[in-house]
């Protein structure tokens, strides 16, 4: 088998077989077939296309080309959440105790952030002397004693993902509908659970800007999560502004915690719960949605949530005294309104202006060795739909550095589209894809 015969028959438009695919995963991740095949290969993928076979033998080929996670020791039906990304997205945070409290189990592996969007890493840092940083051992033990653990994503999971995303970052070749849902997919495979749930963002917050695109992108990762014999299920959810009203990191954590309590904005108690009930529906802890919705708010109702947030912050070499007192999370040495400059009903609130103004804080790194502030950030008191007067504020900044406070407020303007007539709250679901 050659590399060359390989790239010439997608360049042609012939169907790659299992056995070409993977060979030409193994011997890039082994370092023998080089980055000018392979980002040959990837351009014809990008152009020719992949079809759905093709699709799940690559994600397979991926999510075997390092470790494959053994979850078997973990008592109980293990569930997966993964969101494809977007600014003030804290669900893991809040989501996560809430379906540890009904009985599922989450042992799962997150990222830090990069650029506008944060990483549910960083977030839990936010808990002083929180680590992600343990042993697969702990991990395992963890999940068993109090039904919840997260930890870094290891070198060893899916390395050839890791290699060919690079590739892909620096050849244009990203935006391929296969290689974004083999790239997700390959990783949520490797990391062993039983179900996968799926959030998908939409909207100019996300990495998929139109409805159409991400409910593309969720049917094809629900057909490659079932296809490897994981039940998985996907949910596209509006990123067209930001999610709640908090974006930065300890904001984020303090705005989880307070939904917890049963006081969280309206559009992210409705995607956790809606998450959630698809995570208890997955795990066979609910038989219908509204059995699973109910179970889930009584553990916000009884504290049982809150106090499994702080059973997992304590586990893992955190605070969890913070989690029922937020003053003990990092705090900004500023906060300031960011007023209205005019009457009007608010249109339109560009979410990635938002992220970039979180960045430009310090919240956020522009490359991956950036440090990052984990107490600045925006909290919005204005959304979609509502409408403000001059002076009032649109949102607080919180803020350590008043030269880079200075250019956010500057660059926050650009995110608001303010008009006379009234117009319509966006949705937080929009559609659902079941597995």
């Amino acid at each position: 088998m050659r590399m060359y015969d390989i790239i010439m028959k997608k360049r042609n438009g012939g169907r790659l077989s299992p056995e070409e695919i993977q060979f030409f995963i193994s011997g890039y991740t082994r370092g023998e077939i080089p980055d000018y095949q392979v980002s040959a290969l990837m351009m014809a993928i990008y152009f020719q296309g992949m079809d759905e076979e093709e699709t799940l033998a690559l994600t397979m080929a991926m999510a075997h080309s390092g470790e494959m996670l053994d979850l078997s020791a973990i008592e109980g039906s293990k569930v997966d959440k993964h969101s494809t990304g977007g600014v003030g997205d804290k669900t893991s945070l809040a989501l996560t105790p809430m379906v540890a409290a009904c009985g599922i189990r989450v042992a799962k592996m997150s990222g830090r952030g990069l650029g506008h969007t944060g990483g549910t890493i960083d977030k839990l840092e936010s808990f002083p002397g929180f680590s992600t940083a343990i042993s697969r051992e702990q991990f395992i033990r963890q999940v068993n004693e109090i039904g919840i653990s997260i930890m870094g994503q290891t070198a060893d999971l899916a390395p050839a993902d890791k290699k060919l995303y690079a590739l892909r970052d620096v050849t244009a070749t990203v935006d391929n509908m296969s290689l974004i849902a083999s790239s997700i997919m390959s990783k949520k495979l490797a990391a062993g659970a039983d179900a996968i749930v799926l959030d998908v963002k939409t909207g100019s917050g996300a990495f998929m800007k139109t409805e159409e695109d991400s409910l593309a992108l969720a049917r094809e990762m629900v057909k490659i999560g079932n296809g490897a014999g994981r039940k998985t299920i996907a949910v596209v959810s509006d990123m067209d502004q930001p999610l709640g009203r908090a974006v930065g990191n300890a904001l984020e954590v303090k705005e989880a915690i307070d939904t917890l309590r049963g006081q969280g904005p309206e559009d992210f108690v409705e995607l956790c719960l809606t998450l959630g009930s698809q995570m208890l529906l997955a795990g066979g802890k609910a038989q219908e949605p509204d059995q699973a919705r109910a179970m889930l708010q009584q553990t916000m109702e009884s504290g049982a949530a809150l106090e499994k947030l702080a059973q997992f912050v304590q586990a893992q070499g955190g605070d969890p005294a913070a989690v029922y007192d937020t003053g003990l999370l990092p705090a900004a040495a500023c906060s300031e309104p960011i007023p209205a400059l005019e009457d009007g009903y608010i249109h339109r609130i560009r979410c990635d202006e938002i992220g970039i103004c979180s960045l430009m804080l310090g919240g956020g790194r522009e490359t991956k060795d950036s440090e990052i502030d984990l107490a600045v950030g925006l909290v919005l008191t204005a959304k979609v739909g509502d409408y403000v007067k001059k002076g009032e504020p649109l949102a607080y900044m919180h803020y350590n550095d008043p030269h880079k406070a200075a250019a956010a407020r500057e660059r926050f303007y650009r995110a608001y589209t303010i008009g006379a007539e009234a117009g319509g709250k966006a949705p937080v679901l929009i559609h659902r894809i079941l597995g």
